[in-house]
């Protein structure tokens, strides 16, 4: 971590955010985020890829999105291409949190359909955030091609993405309802019905579309 060579409150502060302590370096990146600087962008940013505990991580998100967009957004675009993909997916919940559209153009459909499933959640959280409206449906279009991908906590993910979309990812929803792939259309449905029904739940909405499945039904309930 390169660090301004004064010996200043900040400057320990960010020594601090290597320290073996998580709640030293939760109160180090809190410190940081109330003085903000630019010359903590670069180690804020160099830290969010390596650190292990979510709080702590939190707190730098938090202190990052203290500075101006001009002085964070290169080094955050400069990690979505980083091989290491908690770098990645830190750098992609950031955007998300500044909400910078200028960023837009750096998702592109590699991040959307990253390998890793946290880079994949991070990007379609923020795609949702930073996309033109004039570009939602094809993000729709993007997202819908992981429908059936990962566990629980990717699919919920990706279903709240969709939804958050609104129209513009209708079609291709509805479309994938009657996609032959059985774990596409199982999400697919899912999602419809949490669309419909927020209050019933992502699981209870996983049921009732495997039952659905199972009896080979139509895609829409009557």
């Amino acid at each position: 971590m390169t660090l301004p060579d004064k010996d200043t409150p900040t400057t320990r502060a960010l020594r601090a955010l290597a320290h073996g302590d998580a709640s030293v370096r939760l109160r180090a990146a809190l410190a940081v985020g109330t003085d903000p600087g630019s010359p903590c962008v670069a180690p804020l940013i160099e830290r969010c890829a390596i650190e292990p505990e979510f709080s702590v991580r939190e707190m730098l998100t938090w202190a990052l999105t203290r500075h101006p967009s001009d002085a964070t957004l290169p080094g955050l675009l400069g990690e979505l291409r980083s091989p290491r993909a908690q770098a990645r997916s830190q750098a992609l919940h950031t955007l998300s949190k500044i909400g910078d559209r200028r960023a837009w153009p750096a998702l592109t459909r590699a991040l959307l359909t990253d390998a890793d499933d946290e880079v994949a959640r991070s990007a379609w959280r923020a795609a949702v955030v930073l996309v033109p409206e004039e570009e939602a449906a094809e993000l729709a279009a993007a997202l819908a091609t992981q429908l059936g991908r990962g566990g629980r906590e990717t699919q919920l993910s990706l279903s709240r993405a969709l939804i958050a979309l609104g129209a513009a990812s209708t079609p291709v929803v509805d479309a994938a309802t009657h996609d032959r792939d059985p774990g596409r259309r199982r999400h697919a449905l899912a999602t419809e019905r949490l669309r419909r029904d927020p209050d019933a739940g992502f699981d209870c909405a996983i049921e009732e579309a495997k039952r659905i499945v199972a009896l080979g039904t139509a895609g829409r309930e009557g």
